[in-house]
């Protein structure tokens, strides 16, 4: 079996010093579609160094930080990448990300399930400074054709929306070229790029980052309902459900309860279509 469960579960984590600075953060902003109106004082706080706030989700790219790669070459663990996807996302912050520094990260794998005709692994990644505990982020990875062995199912995190109207509904345009400008930030995937390599994925053009996804949604509810202020924010997870193309439009619809954020997101241009799903937001 390509998966030895009990071989990945047991591997000595990995160690690696990161590093970022004020214009990795704005990069990162820039890559979400943020600067839109360039002089707005709400915009300024995510472009304009004088002024900068990190959002929480820049964890997924700090140091241009790429744990998901390293993780899938961890001992125990030899698959496909055709046959990889990246299947859900959540961040927990242990205090408000500095707009420069260096950090220690640490990853592992955390946990291996059996879908039966796929398997789940959880890869965490913890990052800590001289001051202590920074964020824990931990990537779930669906590999098909790697389940059914016997494992362990996991746990089900479907999350049914709620049955009244959203307390807020916002859209949010994907720019032509957002694809080519998150792609900085580190994730050099053709995929997102390449008309060519898209085609031969089995798209009509290069699809976005689901992690840029990721950090526009957090964004908006942040700038909907956090009052702009991203050290409200203690946790954020959301489940991968479809893709969206540059050129389209975000649908975000949320629902407010005590201390935490519920949002569906969809693609506006094509019925509504499922773009992020099972998509919470824990905030102070």
């Amino acid at each position: 079996m390509p998966i030895d469960a009990a071989k990945a579960l047991a591997a000595e984590p990995r160690s690696a010093e990161i590093a970022w600075d004020h214009k990795d953060v704005q990069l990162y902003h820039l890559g979400l579609g943020a600067g839109t109106p360039a002089t707005d004082p709400a915009e300024l706080r995510y472009t304009l160094e004088s002024r900068l706030h990190v959002l929480p989700s820049f964890a997924t790219v700090a140091g241009a930080g790429m744990g998901v790669v390293g993780g899938l070459s961890a001992p125990g663990i030899d698959i496909d990448l055709a046959a990889v996807l990246h299947g859900g996302q959540s961040i927990t912050l242990h205090r408000p990300l500095p707009t420069g520094g260096r950090a220690v990260s640490t990853s592992r794998v955390a946990a291996v399930y059996d879908k039966g005709k796929a398997a789940i692994l959880v890869l965490r990644s913890e990052a800590a400074d001289d001051d202590g505990p920074l964020w824990t982020s931990d990537a779930q990875i669906f590999v098909r054709g790697e389940g059914g062995w016997g494992g362990d199912r996991g746990p089900s995190d479907r999350l049914p929306l709620p049955e009244r109207a959203p307390d807020r509904t916002v859209e949010r345009p994907v720019r032509e070229e957002q694809a080519l400008l998150y792609r900085l930030s580190g994730d050099w995937n053709p995929l997102h790029a390449d008309p060519d390599f898209a085609k031969l994925a089995g798209f009509d053009r290069p699809i976005l980052h689901g992690l840029c996804i990721y950090g526009m949604t957090l964004k908006a509810v942040v700038d909907t309902l956090l009052d702009g202020d991203v050290t409200r924010v203690r946790a954020y997870r959301t489940r991968f459900a479809g893709i969206v193309f540059p050129g389209e439009t975000l649908r975000l619809r949320m629902w407010a309860d005590a201390g935490r954020v519920q949002v569906a997101v969809t693609a506006a241009d094509r019925d509504d279509a499922p773009v992020l799903a099972d998509t919470v937001v824990e905030h102070s």
